[in-house]
């Protein structure tokens, strides 16, 4: 497994990361998240042994990074924030040099990479210089660098950023697939990101840990968890109806829309009432639906004041 143990980092008087301590465990993947700023990459970069922190430890399946550096980082792919390379290098020369890096030669080297170029999609891009592709063409060398030895540990730091929609599901599909005896580490600003891919996931901020819990979990922090949306249609005195219903907490109302967001109270489940209010009063429903839970209103809550 990952452990880290009371991990610090400080560049002169600024603590960027203050006496963070956690665990990883393989098929586990781990979705980091944070406001700019929070340390999000730093942590990443202690974690590979890119940066020595100023206090505490991390040890990679019982290799200490900062005693043990080589044998750490050789169980690791990272893809670093900006996913860097050698511009005028072709991803066909980068990833073969990248294999070589990592001790592959011969039929085994142009096996694994003609595997990551697959699994990227980069036959079209192979003879082009890096520095001519476009953003999302450069990510996806990157994290085909980062997979090219098949890992152990898997250290993704904003691994979708610049990808289409569709490249963004591919992406995912394969760290689902990678993730299943690796560890897989996510930073991320992209919410859905976590309900997508992650088992677990981490929120940061003034570089300490404030929440480590599942995506569901973190969804049932949200407000908006167990809460009724409903858009009606020629729905007469349907506010005054929802809230005289027992168990409601709050309305929002979309100001002539007939659309409401019916907040329950603790421990109170509403789609039953609301059903036999919808049949009784022969109301039209345009849409109804149970709110999970909403990560982007938990992250808020939980980083408010943050820097």
């Amino acid at each position: 497994m990952i452990n880290v143990e009371n991990l610090t980092k400080q560049f002169g008087e600024f603590t960027a990361i203050n006496n963070l301590s956690f665990t990883v465990k393989p098929g586990e993947v781990l979705g980091f998240l944070g406001p700019n700023g929070a340390g999000k990459s730093t942590t990443m970069k202690m974690i590979t042994g890119f940066l020595t922190p100023t206090e505490g430890k991390v040890t990679v399946f019982g290799h200490d990074v900062q005693a043990q550096p080589i044998k750490a980082k050789s169980i690791m792919g990272y893809l670093p924030e900006g996913a860097p390379s050698y511009g005028d290098m072709t991803p066909l020369q980068f990833l073969r040099f990248i294999g070589q890096v990592r001790g592959f030669s011969g039929a085994d080297l142009e096996g694994r990479v003609d595997y990551v170029v697959q699994s990227l999609h980069l036959t079209s891009v192979l003879s082009k210089p890096i520095d001519n592709l476009s953003k999302g063409f450069k990510r996806r060398v990157g994290l085909a660098q980062a997979i090219i030895h098949d890992p152990q540990v898997l250290i993704l730091d904003e691994p979708t950023d610049g990808l289409d929609p569709n490249q963004k599901y591919e992406v995912r599909q394969l760290i689902q697939s990678l993730s299943k005896e690796k560890i897989v580490i996510v930073s991320t600003h992209i919410l859905e990101e976590v309900s997508a891919v992650c088992t677990r996931a981490m929120i940061i901020a003034d570089g300490q840990l404030k929440v480590d819990e599942t995506p569901t979990e973190l969804e049932r922090r949200s407000r908006f968890h167990g809460a009724i949306t409903l858009n009606l249609t020629h729905a007469k005195n349907a506010l005054h109806a929802l809230s005289s219903l027992d168990g409601v907490e709050d309305i929002q109302e979309a100001q002539g829309q007939n659309a409401f967001t019916v907040f329950p109270k603790a421990n109170c489940s509403l789609f039953v009432p609301i059903n036999q209010l919808i049949r009784d009063n022969k109301w039209e429903v345009h849409e109804l639906h149970v709110e999970r839970g909403r990560l982007d209103d938990v992250f808020r809550t939980v980083t408010q004041g943050a820097a």
